[in-house]
């Protein structure tokens, strides 16, 4: 008879988890207690992320998720490790996104910004912000993100305003930022210079035309996909050693339509083997001819305005850049300059981000980083190792970005962001003035009226959200940084910049010691997720249907260093069913009088099943460790899926239950090393999933919260090798037995007596009454009579199973339903071989479809020599 548990009784679980009722008064009750909240006073090591700032008026979504829920995993595990940690959250003003709604909100009341005039305009965007801005930050609290709510940033607060405009007067001060007319990204619905992140550029179909300029053999061809643009044309480019046209460099041909003669000068920018080897020039509107033009000294047209509107004088002057194009070509076709025209004409073209427009390249007087001895700096801290960056493949794409980046264009032509502090008075003069200073005043003096680029007050967050630049508690504590998590398409655009102020502005500290480069979220079918598509999964949805925890597992498991992660809702589903089995799992342990009380007994006065599922969990705390330390998330969820349920629930729940229900010491021992197993398994699974290890956990060991319990570590215990085998070989026999009561019909549960032969000589002789109990068979009894027999190899010898189905079984019901199943494969064997029999269809079908096919046809041959065996067992009906 069992014995009663000798364990004090705790809370009974529910019969099912129901995300739902518990995720949100789960997470308040962190948050209240203070978990997330970091001290700088504490005398603990610091560990420090700082979340990427999502948008102030963005929405949670999917590669959000992904991200934070790596770097809650990773911040969960380092606090149960007893280390200071501080996750700062905040948000970013997003500078040209959130304008542009709120522009596009006061259109519905049929007002302009201009109505408004800039200082009203910049209140109602603050007003608009207080009631949108909160709205992700909600939606992180359901993810369960434990971040520091104390210290929320926001890139427009005072703090980091005084941050940007000390950083700004410190790199013109040295100078690294200055004011030049080059070429830009420019947006013309959004009026206003975009970085180059800002910038989609995809494939279209337009047009290449082929023109003539110039007369008779001093005539010259050139292509264009943007004939509007000729109008501006200072030059005609060759190679300097291609022999077609080196009769023509320092002669002068007429561009067509303008009556203007412009030099043909060799470059070698230019591509000889690209179309006629000859291209235009028009240094204005052309970032690569922009750079041939100050290398020969050309000048440099403007004929389109910030709306794309032609500008030249002419019969083309106020037409759209696009009807501006047709009108051209057809100008230049009656001309008889057209010589040839080829359409469609797929090439690569700009597009807003923000609104889809085609980007204008447009010569424009802005505001310039020097970036060369910043990012000469970025790449020598990856270099030197003090930056790391994973996977270690990436870090050459980072140093082909940096050492080759341009300068950055910072100025934007906004009313909402930081303002430039730089003013401009009589007589040319320009001060740039800092947050202590005050500006000049008087008559002629005008500040200036762009804004910085979104990217530049971002590039400062690793360092001005800990208070810089004032030397603050938590700057010396928290600063470098430990982590920074992202997806690897931003490493260029905001990586970048955060290494090249980081180390700027701290004195060679880098901005974070690791650097982990996720990748991008993709649907099921590996294409990218959009709204155009109608392809994108919301991950609210998500916990709504299957809970934080489920979504963040199932987004974990596909998280792996620099490989983008495909996703389906089955998988979401099936993260579901894990938590269900742990859920289950606990309910059965706290059942059966898990115990977390008292000590475990010594290893030597356990069971083979109990030191074994033991060492197994050692060898999972090491493997979870050495891949934390490797940011490998898909091994951690992969490591504890398998082990939870493989071997936890599958095997060691079974065994243990067998081993229970003997009673006396052998249940005690195994109700203590059940409790100490479960209680490890779910430390070790709060990172991933922290709700449901929470109430589970707490209810087992009556303890205050798995967010302040210890990190696991591994007992140090030399594994017993012979343990392990004796309950492999005891998976495997079971596992033997069961597949071959199923091929002799016989129902899951149904009771059959057996005998099993050659245990002791398999030092298995312990454990076959656990055999018995996991297989429904019952020991020999009077009157047993063999009438099938399976022979089972192990290590060390070969079991012989014996079972008497003498009435267990309806023979005529079975040879029925086996003659049913044989037709079926013959059916399928005769199909693959006729396919595989024809010539042709191998000769023209692909190699994976031949191959699939022949799998076909062997698991068919096998499945009709099974049946054709266990026929001939049958008596006849």
């Amino acid at each position: 008879m069992t014995e009663k548990p000798s364990a004090p009784q705790r809370p009974e679980l529910p019969p099912a988890w129901n995300p739902a009722e518990v995720e949100a008064g789960l997470y308040e009750r962190w948050v209240e207690r203070g978990y997330f909240t970091a001290d700088a006073d504490r005398d603990k090591p610091p560990v420090t992320i700082v979340l990427p700032p999502p948008n102030v008026n963005g929405s949670l979504h999917m590669g959000h998720a992904l991200n934070h829920s790596v770097m809650d995993a990773l911040s969960r595990r380092r606090r149960m490790q007893g280390y200071e940690v501080l996750w700062l959250p905040g948000t970013d003003h997003a500078g040209i996104a959130t304008q542009t709604a709120v522009e596009r909100a006061l259109a519905s009341e049929g007002v302009s910004r201009h109505d408004l005039g800039r200082e009203k305009f910049v209140e109602r965007v603050w007003e608009w912000r207080e009631e949108v801005g909160g709205r992700i930050l909600g939606q992180m609290r359901r993810l369960g993100d434990g971040v520091d709510w104390s210290r929320v940033r926001f890139t427009m607060d005072e703090g980091l305003s005084r941050s940007v405009q000390t950083i700004f007067k410190k790199l013109f001060d040295d100078g690294l930022i200055y004011r030049a007319e080059r070429i830009i990204n420019w947006c013309p619905r959004c009026q206003t210079a975009l970085s180059d992140i800002e910038v989609d550029h995809s494939d279209d179909d337009g047009e290449l035309v082929s023109i003539r300029y110039g007369e008779g053999d001093r005539s010259i061809v050139v292509a264009t996909t943007r004939a509007e643009t000729m109008l501006g044309d200072t030059a005609v480019a060759v190679h300097p050693e291609d022999e077609r046209y080196r009769h023509l460099v320092g002669t002068e041909v007429e561009v067509p339509l303008t009556g203007r003669f412009v030099p043909v000068v060799a470059d070698e920018h230019v591509d000889p083997e690209f179309g006629t080897g000859a291209v235009k020039v028009t240094p204005a509107h052309d970032p690569n001819d922009f750079e041939i033009g100050q290398r020969h000294d050309l000048p440099a047209i403007t004929v389109m305005d910030g709306r794309g509107n032609i500008t030249a004088k002419g019969p083309f002057e106020g037409l759209d850049r696009f009807e501006a194009r047709p009108a051209v070509v057809a100008a230049l076709r009656e001309l008889g300059r057209i010589v040839a025209e080829k359409r469609p004409y797929q090439h690569s073209v700009g597009h807003c981000s923000r609104c889809d427009t085609v980007i204008e390249p447009r010569l424009s007087m802005q505001w310039w980083v020097k970036v060369e001895p910043l990012a000469r700096a970025a790449a020598e801290a990856v270099r030197d190792g003090r930056t790391t960056i994973h996977p270690p493949e990436l870090a050459k794409r980072y140093f082909d970005w940096v050492e080759n980046l341009n300068d950055w264009c910072i100025s934007r032509q906004l009313w909402w962001g930081h303002r430039i502090p730089v003013w401009y008075g009589p007589n040319d003069k320009i001060v740039c003035v800092g947050p202590d200073e005050e500006p000049p005043s008087g008559e002629g003096w005008t500040q200036d009226e762009d804004v910085l680029d979104t990217w530049f007050s971002s590039g400062l967050w690793p360092f001005s959200t800990l208070g810089w630049p004032a030397q603050t508690a938590d700057l010396a504590k928290f600063y470098p940084t430990s982590v920074l998590s992202t997806g690897y398409d931003i490493l260029f655009f905001w990586v970048v910049r955060m290494m090249m102020f980081g180390l700027y502005a701290m004195d060679g500290k880098q901005p974070f010691d690791h650097v982990f480069l996720h990748g991008l979220i993709r649907d099921a079918h590996g294409k990218k997720m959009s709204k155009s598509r109608g392809n994108g999964i919301d991950p609210l949805d998500w916990m709504d249907s299957y809970g934080a925890d489920a979504t963040r597992f199932t987004l974990l498991r596909g998280a792996n260093p620099g490989s983008d992660l495909a996703l389906a809702e089955e998988w979401a589903a099936g993260s579901r069913n894990f938590t269900t089995k742990l859920w289950n799992a606990t309910r059965f342990a706290l059942g059966n009088g898990a115990n977390v009380e008292r000590p475990l007994p010594d290893r030597s006065e356990l069971t083979d099943v109990d030191r074994w599922v033991l060492d197994l969990l050692d060898g999972l705390i090491t493997e979870v460790d050495a891949q934390f330390e490797a940011f490998q998330f898909s091994r951690i969820s992969d490591a504890l899926y398998k082990f939870t349920w493989d071997e936890f629930c599958d095997w060691y729940l079974e065994l243990a239950k067998v081993q229970i229900a003997e009673g006396g010491e052998r249940a005690e021992s195994t109700r203590l090393v059940l409790g100490h197993v479960l209680d490890k398994l779910l430390r070790l699974l709060h990172p991933l999933t922290p709700f449901v290890t929470e109430v589970l956990w707490t209810t087992l060991t009556g303890g205050e919260s798995l967010v302040v319990a210890e990190w696991p570590k591994a007992s140090g215990a030399q594994v017993d090798a012979g343990a392990a085998r004796r309950v492999e070989g005891v998976k495997k026999l079971v596992t033997e037995i069961r597949r071959f009561r199923s091929d002799q019909g016989l129902k899951p549960g149904q009771k059959v007596g057996g005998a099993v032969l050659g245990a002791d000589e398999v030092d298995l002789a312990g454990l076959v009454e656990s055999v018995r109990s996991l297989t429904r068979m019952t020991a020999p009894g009077e009157g047993f009579t063999a009438s099938v027999s399976l022979d089972v190899g192990l290590p060390g010898g070969t079991v012989k199973v014996e079972l008497d189905l003498s009435g267990a079984v309806d023979v005529v019901a079975e040879r029925k339903r086996l003659s049913k199943d044989l037709a079926a494969a013959q059916k399928e064997q005769a199909q693959c071989q006729g396919k595989l029999g024809n010539a042709a269809f191998t000769a023209k079908a692909p190699a994976d479809v031949v191959a699939k096919i022949q799998g076909r046809l062997e698991a068919a041959s096998a499945e009709i020599e099974r049946i054709n065996a266990r026929l001939a067992t049958l008596p006849e009906a």
